[in-house]
């Protein structure tokens, strides 16, 4: 619940959220980001150390943007993330 509320409050540009957290999973973190008309829009870059199809398709279908398995390649997380931020593409 600490994420959520921490998203909420610091109103990031972006988010990079593990699926396995204490509490709550990432998979519910990121549904009630989208819930919230605050969050809505907000990028969700979903890491996590399961790489199936099945989490994947789990992440995106809760609102992620983007799905990462552990351990992600740094240039390639990197540059989704500059993506994500340039302005013209938000």
């Amino acid at each position: 619940m600490f994420g959520f509320r921490k998203a909420i409050e610091e109103k990031p540009e972006l988010l990079l959220l593990d699926v396995m957290l204490p509490g709550l999973d990432g998979y519910e973190v990121c549904s009630r980001l989208r819930e919230d008309p605050a969050t809505a829009k907000l990028p969700v870059i979903m890491l996590s150390a399961k790489g199936q199809d099945t989490d994947r398709d789990a992440a995106l279908k809760v609102g992620a943007t983007e799905f990462f398995a552990k351990p992600a390649d740094r240039a390639v997380l990197l540059a989704k993330v500059r993506d994500l931020l340039n302005p013209e593409t938000l």
